[in-house]
């Protein structure tokens, strides 16, 4: 996307960037579209914006969507990847497209409510803080297995990551363009914006909401799917599973070694040392073995990362934009 060619309505640098990550979402274009107009057009301290929609590899009419609004609006515009890059794909092809003072980043599923913008932006603007961010107080309407996974995650994250992982916490947020151009000077291709935002510092203050139901159809974020994105982010910021890891195989050489020991007393001593079945064999050996391969996971996919930094691939490629 030419950012020179882009103006904001009132013919200079937009004040603000409104950056939406788009997959499959076409039923959530039109009541976001008209929310965010609702919402921005009169306020106060909002002169101009931008909406820049990522469609990241849609399979649905979410593109076609995007363009009707595009040419009645001239401060839509778009980002349509060759196919689906992923979520931090999108979200780091809206940080580079966008051009405003202070950018904010909101899903296209309505669960972000854009109501909350206009005191978002009273806060930053006013130097309060660089970084205005959602969080839910309530997981309500989400089944509750995922919510008490959700709550193991962020615990977990507590526990092995070296930044601060707030529980609850969204992607949306209003940042300032100082913020937005700190997160694009991290070149890494392993990204993992919940330890993005924390780790590149600043002020943020964080403002509550009530969670909000899905405008239309179904969540992208399969179980599984959240779990290994939960593990991306562990390895991404902490290298503590590396620790244990190593904890485990020192625990493990020391159990043998204390047997070893018990075994040789028992010998001079002149005690016979007897074996019974081999069912506990058999699970000794498994535990080890297990214990071995889960180690050998962990550095596994610590050189996986490595892998995938080392090719330099984009991060995403460009179909269109407008």
């Amino acid at each position: 996307m030419d950012k020179a060619g882009r103006h904001g309505v009132g013919g200079g640098t937009p004040g603000l960037s409104l950056v939406v990550p788009c997959f499959n979402e076409a039923p959530s274009i039109k009541p976001l579209y008209e929310e965010v107009l609702q919402v921005l057009d009169g306020q106060s301290g909002i002169s101009d914006y931008e909406l820049i929609f990522v469609d990241d590899g849609s399979k649905d009419a979410t593109l076609e969507e995007i363009k009707k609004y595009a040419a009645l609006d001239g401060r839509v515009h778009y980002i349509s990847f060759s196919r689906n890059f992923g979520k931090e794909a999108a979200l780091l092809a809206g940080f580079a497209g966008s051009t405003g003072k202070y950018v904010v980043t909101l899903d296209a599923d309505m669960q972000d409510p854009p109501a909350l913008i206009p005191e978002m932006l009273a806060s930053v603007s006013a130097g309060e803080c660089d970084c205005a961010a959602a969080r839910r107080v309530t997981r309500k309407g989400e089944p509750p297995v995922r919510s008490f996974f959700a709550r193991c995650f962020y615990r977990m994250m507590a526990k092995f990551a070296e930044i601060d992982v707030v529980d609850g916490a969204r992607d949306f947020r209003l940042m300032t363009r100082a913020y937005v151009d700190a997160i694009l000077s991290l070149e890494e291709r392993n990204r993992f914006s919940k330890g993005i935002f924390p780790w590149v510092g600043f002020r943020t203050k964080w403002f509550e909401y009530e969670n909000r139901s899905r405008g239309s159809g179904k969540t992208k974020w399969s179980f599984w799917r959240l779990v290994i994105y939960a593990f991306d982010g562990i390895f991404a910021f902490s290298s503590k599973p590396l620790a244990i890891a190593s904890v485990l195989g020192i625990l493990l050489f020391l159990a043998a070694l204390l047997l070893i020991a018990w075994i040789l007393v028992e010998k001079l001593m002149g005690h016979t040392v007897n074996v019974y079945g081999w069912a506990s064999t058999v699970c000794i050996i498994l535990f080890t073995s297990g214990i071995q391969l889960f180690s050998v996971g962990i550095v596994g996919q610590y050189l996986a990362k490595t892998y995938t930094e080392v090719k330099r691939r984009p991060h995403y490629i460009v179909r269109e934009s407008a």
